[in-house]
């Protein structure tokens, strides 16, 4: 339907115009990139632009950067090879990260949703031998900016490497790969205007990480299997307009405080979980006191408006979300949290259809229609 507002950027975003054309255009390339006949050696041009549109992106070189399937590809390379007993990782991670390394000790986070630092020195002075740290750069459901090079200057003090998932991150804040100095960083291009199932990976050195999927040495020996072409293609210009539009994600912070405010305003007891903290400018985790995630997303999506409880990879638990315990809030507010992430193509008209439309389904449930869990 063409009057749908689109509210969940942070699960994926609409790809930009210009990379669907790209993409279906990129269809009709020959040539795998490896070949040395003029159609291989044409293919081989088109991907290492984008590498190098991908690097300008974060503040790499191009020979950092390993394209992967996406960014779980990209984190589990990184996490599967540590040690658990080394490895330590923020509390509030993604999946995929908490999940390729399981048993690795969890830092914990304040109740802004920041790592707390001195627990990290902490921790890290406890360890023999700190093998490795994983924190992001934003969280994905609250969308708070982590500290990551002071995490880093900790670590590299004691010895540990740091992974830095920049899914969250990538194309909504400017970012320098080396400025923030983690030793490798994942990223994915449908999280900023690219398509599904094409990422990368961005090393320190090659020495940063080990060869997840074997075959063919393609990306220097560290990521086998024929480069997709297209995908790559669309990825570094969804990177190139993400750099050179940055500004379209700055100036919507002024479009989520402005909502943020109202809400509160108009919702008694009503809550933005991480407001104290840096966050990314399109991303704003509430609380809608009384009423179930579900029913929430359920009413929205019913008006017309797609938004989330929180993290697409854990759709379907009835759990509270596990971010937003470990910082502390009630398993109760928990499970009546609503996840907005807003997108380069939203508007002021859209946000105050989602404003009104919230203030309708507070109104009917304290009219006793629908209530959070006990």
């Amino acid at each position: 339907m063409s009057d749908r507002i689109y509210l969940d950027y942070n699960a994926t975003a609409k790809i930009r115009p210009e990379v669907i054309d790209a993409l279906a255009n990129s269809m009709s390339t020959v040539g795998n990139a490896s070949s040395v006949h003029t159609a291989g050696r044409e293919a081989r041009k088109l991907v290492e632009t984008a590498r190098r549109q991908v690097a300008d992106l974060v503040g790499a070189a191009a020979e950092q950067v390993i394209f992967t399937s996406g960014g779980t590809e990209a984190d589990n390379q990184v996490m599967r090879p540590c040690d658990p007993t080394r490895t330590f990782v923020s509390a509030i991670e993604h999946p995929a990260v908490l999940d390729s390394c399981p048993g690795a000790s969890k830092i914990p986070v304040k109740s802004d949703g920041v790592i707390d630092l001195e627990a990290l020195d902490a921790s890290l002075t406890a360890s023999n031998s700190p093998q490795m740290l994983a924190l992001m750069l934003a969280n994905n459901e609250t969308g708070v900016i982590q500290p990551v090079a002071e995490a880093v200057e900790i670590a590299h003090r004691h010895g540990a490497l740091v992974h830095c998932d920049a899914v969250q991150a990538v194309g909504k804040i400017s970012i320098d790969f080396n400025d923030l100095g983690p030793d490798t960083m994942a990223l994915t291009g449908h999280k900023f205007g690219g398509p599904q199932g094409i990422g990368a990976l961005i090393l320190r050195s090659p020495e940063s990480t080990k060869c997840l999927i074997s075959g063919g040495g393609q990306e220097r020996g560290l990521r086998g299997g024929t480069e997709s072409v297209a995908h790559i293609i669309a990825l570094g210009l969804a990177a190139k307009i993400a750099a050179e539009r940055m500004k379209e994600y700055a100036d919507l912070a002024v479009l989520r405080d402005g909502m943020e405010t109202r809400l509160l305003a108009t919702t008694p007891g009503a809550k933005v979980f991480g407001c104290d903290a840096p966050r990314l400018p399109n991303t704003s985790k509430l609380l809608m006191p009384g009423v179930s995630s579900e029913i929430q997303v359920i009413s929205f999506d019913m008006a017309g408006i797609e938004v989330s409880a929180g993290s697409a990879c854990s759709a379907g638990r009835i759990e509270p979300p596990y971010v937003l315990r470990a910082m502390g809030v009630s398993d109760q507010d928990a499970l009546c949290a609503l996840r907005v992430s807003l997108g380069w193509d939203t508007t002021e008209a859209e946000i105050d259809r989602f404003v009104g439309e919230w203030g309708r389904i507070f109104a009917r449930a304290g009219s006793g229609i629908a209530i959070c869990p006990e």
